[in-house]
């Protein structure tokens, strides 16, 4: 019914974690490969391609739904649908940032001031990056007169032989601090999306299919780092464990059958279960499990 395109490249590992978490394992010969299946009746096809191509092919008709960043939504202007967002990026949960950084010494503190640190032709600000259009757009609604050169790689490096200042991604800015620059400007945060054509999004069939799996996919992030603890626990002392639960919602409660007590039930943190289970123990709770999970739905 749908024909997927994840993304290549730097989140190629974590999309592909994401959806064998989510039971949408893919199926390549090898990591290499751009082509792959998934084992669901929903899924058709499934191609590997630069998430810069992404909006581009989905906006096309040649995918009904893919995965790329807002960033690449932005930069090239494509028609698509977003389904939603999914909280993941490369090596964290959190959005990427696009950013404008100068070197670390320069007396540049926002976009207002960059005009006196331009060395291009005429007075012309001059600006690396990756992405162009996101970038020419910024600065003209902002009234900065640049020179916008595309980057294809180690960005950072290019600033003061090359570039005025860059535009560039980043999850830390730890990258750019070790290349001696500083943020001035931050002009998108971007999450990872899943995307959809506006005539395949509009098919209630294949929309159906679309939100079942941007069910399963979120389900799956909701989950991450997240347990489930269940407890046996008196009834002289249900407020006390009540108390030092931090629960994503009120936690369950159940009486024991025979009237001995109540079973507690309740998501929690999974960075905080160490000092949990001891103090849950302290307040009289009983028979502790932790148990691991796949998915939350709300």
């Amino acid at each position: 019914m749908l024909r997927l395109v994840l993304p290549k490249g730097s989140l190629e590992k974590a999309t592909v974690d994401l959806f064998a978490d989510a039971d949408l394992s893919v199926s390549r010969s090898s990591s290499v490969d751009y082509r792959g299946t998934i084992d669901d009746p929903r899924i058709d096809d499934v191609r590997i391609l630069r998430p810069q191509e992404i909006p581009l092919y989905v906006a096309d008709g040649l995918f009904d739904i893919g995965i790329t960043g807002r960033d690449w939504i932005e930069e090239r202007g494509s028609d698509v649908t977003s389904l939603g967002t999914l909280q993941y990026s490369k090596a964290t949960a959190n959005p990427i940032r696009v950013v404008l950084a100068v070197p670390a010494d320069s007396p540049v503190a926002s976009v207002a001031d960059l005009a006196a640190s331009a060395t291009g032709t005429g007075g012309a600000l001059r600006v690396s990056t990756e992405y162009p259009e996101l970038t020419r757009r910024y600065l003209e609604a902002h009234g900065v007169r640049a020179e916008v050169s595309l980057s294809y790689g180690a960005t950072e490096a290019k600033v003061p032989d090359i570039a005025d200042c860059v535009v560039e991604i980043t999850e830390t800015g730890r990258a750019l601090r070790a290349a001696g620059l500083k943020i001035v400007e931050t002009l998108l945060v971007s999450h990872t999306e899943l995307i959809a054509n506006p005539a395949s999004a509009a098919d209630p069939d294949k929309r159906h299919a679309m939100q079942q799996l941007l069910t399963l996919l979120q389900g799956s992030l909701e989950a991450r780092g997240k347990v489930l603890v269940k407890l046996n626990v008196a009834a002289e002392q249900l407020d006390g464990v009540i108390e030092v639960l931090p629960s994503l919602r009120s936690p369950t409660v159940s009486e024991l059958f025979g009237g001995g007590g109540f079973a507690v039930e309740t998501v929690v943190p999974k960075s905080e279960i160490n000092v949990l289970i001891p103090a849950l123990r302290d307040r009289g709770a009983t028979d502790i499990i932790e148990l691991a999970l796949s998915k939350i739905v709300h």
